[in-house]
């Protein structure tokens, strides 16, 4: 009996467990699933918990009820892989020998690596720095948005990469619309701080985005390199102070962004097991050859969402296309045959702007995001680079997506390569276009 070992029962991890079990004997290979705890995390809903739109039940669910027969499922906390000896220890003592591992432990956030930051957030709910990458964290801002009356609102992005590195900018633009809806906006100010010198990373979309920050009055910092964060201390229990009140974002050239509110995304790092391992670089990321999804280092270990190092959005979308192209690859391999399989990185997400409405962007290694159509030319249904409702249902209806057939392992009827059909290659110009139908808008692809 040979035996494969995966890493991670998230959503990369899963939907590998659950492809290959249909395709490997279970009389030539067992398949094993590790984590931490039964809690499968829908983690784009994180975004949403802080708005009140979604609930803890809404984004968690069991495990077991989405890994497949013939899987064995082991909750235990990771201690180290030994890949010279193709073993596994795990916390307690117990070892999981392997023929094949898949490493899908993915990426968490860190706030202890920048200064100030870990001991502004043991605030809590009633201080004053705020996340919402753990479900925790987007559960104590919600109570922290509640309670906000007006001021500096700060969102800070601290260092890429980052999980969702789109989810930042959507939460400016929930924001904005939140704090209008509570007639909080004329007395509050929305600050972006970005490493970036832009809104996001790709050119074509991080005008388009920056044209929708400015739209909303969303004021920009770039280039800001983050050296640590202060925050004034306020009484915080008897004979004790906690950091809850006011405070500031400083950078290594000594600016200083002050807020009232902050929203940050801490630092993302691979797991603390993969340093001990020897298995990743500086941040923990494991090398990973960007196109056969294998370790650079290990021919019998395969790196899948985002636990690697490849240059892709760290998003279920890229899960979702990658696991595709490793599942004919790992086929491949224990056959003895040749990896043919090339991922091009494709990636695809929804950006929530608020007020009902989201754009789309679909891109790869080599292609910036475009204007267009998708999936089909012409047809759609969603437009590209585009505010629409439809894009921001599109949103909304991905979470049964999720938990319904991607997680399952179902065929879903798009190709993981990305396609140019519908995309338009011409740029646009115009500073600010007319709306659509509907109240949408074409935002300008410059």
């Amino acid at each position: 009996m040979r035996r494969l070992v995966i890493l991670g029962g998230g959503t990369a991890g899963t939907m590998a467990a659950n492809k290959l079990r249909r395709k490997l004997s279970d009389h030539e290979w067992s398949i094993t699933v590790v984590d931490r705890d039964d809690s499968h995390h829908y983690q784009p809903g994180y975004l949403f918990v802080p708005f009140g739109t979604y609930t803890a039940d809404q984004v968690v669910r069991s495990r077991h009820a989405f890994i497949g027969d013939g899987i064995d499922l082991v909750f235990a906390e990771i201690d180290r892989v030994d890949a010279a000896e193709h073993t596994v220890h795990l916390e307690g003592g117990r070892e999981l020998a392997y023929d094949q591992l898949i490493v899908a432990t993915g990426c968490e956030p860190r706030p202890d690596m920048t200064p100030g930051l870990a001991e502004a957030m043991a605030a809590g709910a009633a201080g004053s720095v705020h996340q919402f990458y753990t479900l925790d964290g987007a559960l104590a801002l919600h109570e922290a948005l509640r309670r906000f009356t007006g001021g500096r609102l700060v969102v800070h992005l601290n260092e890429l990469p980052i999980k969702c590195p789109v989810a930042p900018l959507e939460f400016a633009f929930l924001a904005d619309e939140y704090l209008t809806k509570r007639g909080l906006r004329e007395v509050s100010e929305i600050v972006y701080v970005t490493p970036l010198d832009g809104a996001f990373t790709k050119a074509t979309c991080s005008k388009a985005l920056g044209y929708l920050l400015e739209e909303r009055g969303v004021e920009m910092e770039t280039d800001f390199a983050t050296e640590r964060i202060d925050v004034e201390a306020t009484p915080g229990g008897p004979g004790s102070d906690s950091l809850g009140g006011p405070g500031s974002v400083v950078s290594y050239d000594e600016r200083e962004v002050p807020f009232d509110l902050l929203v940050t995304v801490p630092i993302n790092m691979g797991q603390e097991w993969v340093a001990r391992s020897g298995l990743g670089d500086d941040l923990n990321y494991i090398p990973t050859d960007k196109h056969t999804l294998r370790s650079v280092a290990h021919p019998d270990i395969w790196v899948l969402g985002d636990a690697g190092d490849i240059p892709t959005s760290k998003a279920g979308s890229v899960a979702h296309f990658a696991v595709e192209v490793f599942e004919h690859n790992f086929l491949a391999a224990i056959a003895g045959r040749p990896l043919t399989g090339s991922f091009d990185g494709h990636s695809n997400c929804f950006i929530e702007s608020g007020y009902g409405k989201a754009l789309l962007i679909d891109f790869n290694y080599d292609t910036e995001p475009l204007g267009g159509t998708f999936p089909l030319p012409r047809v759609g249904p969603m437009k590209l680079l585009t505010e629409t409702r439809a894009n921001h249902l599109g949103k909304l209806a991905f979470r049964h997506i999720y938990w319904n057939v991607l997680l399952p392992g179902r065929k879903m009827p798009i190709a993981s390569a990305m396609s140019m059909a519908g995309k338009d290659r011409s740029t646009a110009v115009t500073p600010k276009a007319p709306p659509l139908p509907g109240g949408g808008h074409q935002i300008p692809t410059f």
